[in-house]
């Protein structure tokens, strides 16, 4: 059943020659995969179509942004409308303050909120901000939990299994992180021994209320809770790295599905219908440091674009119309369940999880907590999976250590499709169809 890609592979040396690995980051390549990236010419609703003609059920979503699914017609003609206007004036709109005005609405945490050009920009931003307000210097992060490509946040452990981090990147200088304490994720006890040793120098602990960076794995029960009390014992702000979650798993993100407030949220991609953009937020007292309204600065020639706010409002207005939600979360169990009873019937262990309409797909019979068991997992079978479903014309997150999202736009029969998909290459990874 492989497909020709011989277009797509040509892009690929193309692409090689002219930046560094012939795409914009290891997964996109499919450095954890195998074979040749697919190149993308278009995509439509829950479709994606490559340059060799195939089409592909995407379960990528743009990493998850896209909850309405691609080219929607009510984002498509906000953004239209808004680029006949103009693209960029770096001067204050009218849209900026009606999509900052629907972001407070909605996210409990969030009294004020500034928007920036990237989730990366905004953690870098509610980090400084949380260092100035506490007027401390240490953050406090979770192992496996990505925050983007920041300096102090690109942090491993070191000797031990919880404390000051290590950089987990060449070029990242010891000195960067060196303010950095890093926790596994899920790990309550490691929380509280971290906080006991160093609260009082803690400006921050960032955390992914959901992580997502190491395929999708919950809070436990009580998890969110007491890294909440925990901040505010020491006077510590939490920050959750909503990117990924907010309005994604509920209308007001995780904080209001699991009911734990942050001080303050950083939000991506999502609050701009797909475009990019970035924002964070928080309590009135917190943000009001922010320059012009106090000295703490961050500044972007693009933050605020009106593309961007215009896609963001349309998306977040569409997401309010009745049934969205309950909609993604039938058509996510469908899809949960489909590949549950595909995989047993296989005699494929996998242990999947669930929240809203993201899940996770992890090769191994024993549950996934944090990262050092998402690091057992068999990366090999997922890689056999990944190929075996891409050719059946479905496109799963093209790494083990991400996580799956559906859109509004995925139809009952695309699911069913998705599944009988699933059935098969269950089979090929159990070497009862050993096709590839």
């Amino acid at each position: 059943m492989t497909q020709s890609t011989e277009k797509s592979e040509a892009r690929f040396k193309a692409a090689c020659r002219v930046m560094p690995g012939g795409a914009g980051s290891p997964v996109r390549a499919f450095q954890e995969v195998g074979g040749p990236p697919r190149f993308i010419a278009r995509g439509s609703g829950a479709v994606l179509t490559d340059v060799d003609g195939h089409e592909y059920l995407d379960y990528v979503c743009g990493w998850g942004p896209l909850i309405l699914g691609h080219a929607d017609e009510r984002v498509e003609a906000a953004v239209g409308k808004a680029a006949a206007k103009g693209c960029t004036f770096g001067a204050p709109t009218e849209i900026e303050t009606q999509l900052a005005e629907l972001v407070i609405s909605r996210m409990p945490a969030i009294e004020m909120i500034r928007f920036v050009n990237s989730g990366v920009e905004a953690m870098l931003s509610a980090i400084r901000l949380a260092r100035a307000f506490t007027r401390r210097d240490k953050i406090v992060v979770c192992e496996g939990c990505y925050h983007g490509c920041v300096d102090a946040l690109l942090a491993e452990v070191g000797p031990g299994t919880a404390g000051p981090g290590v950089p987990s990147s060449p070029g990242v200088p010891r000195g960067a992180v060196a303010d950095t304490l890093v926790v596994p994720y899920n790990d309550a006890e490691a929380a509280t021994g971290i906080m006991g040793t160093h609260g009082s120098e803690v400006a921050a602990v960032l955390i992914e209320p959901m992580a997502s960076s190491m395929g999708l794995i919950p809070p436990v029960e009580g998890y969110l809770e007491t890294v909440r009390d925990l901040c505010d014992r020491v006077g510590a702000l939490l920050i959750f790295d909503e990117i990924t979650t907010g309005f994604r798993v509920s209308p007001g993100g995780a904080q209001a599905r699991f009911g734990v407030n942050p001080d303050l949220t950083c939000l991506g991609t999502l609050v701009g219908g797909g475009l990019p953009v970035g924002a964070f937020g928080g309590a009135r007292k917190v943000m009001e440091l922010i320059s012009p309204a106090g000295p703490v600065h961050p500044a972007g020639a693009l933050s605020g674009n009106p593309l961007a706010m215009a896609a963001g409002v349309a998306a977040l207005q569409a997401l309010a119309e009745p049934g969205v939600y309950e909609t993604l979360e039938k058509r996510s169990a469908l899809l949960a369940e489909g590949l549950a009873a595909a995989s047993s019937e296989a005699g494929v262990p996998v242990y999947q999880t669930r929240v809203g309409s993201m899940g996770g797909l992890f090769f191994t019979s024993q549950p996934v907590i944090d990262f050092a068991t998402t690091s057992r997992c068999n990366a090999e079978r997922y890689a056999q999976f990944f190929q075996a479903m891409l050719d059946r014309g479905v496109y799963l997150p093209p790494s083990p250590s991400e996580c799956y999202f559906v859109s509004t736009a995925h139809e009952p029969e695309q699911i069913a499709r998705t599944i009988e998909a699933a059935e098969e290459a269950f089979e090929v990874v159990a070497g009862k169809n050993p096709e590839r």
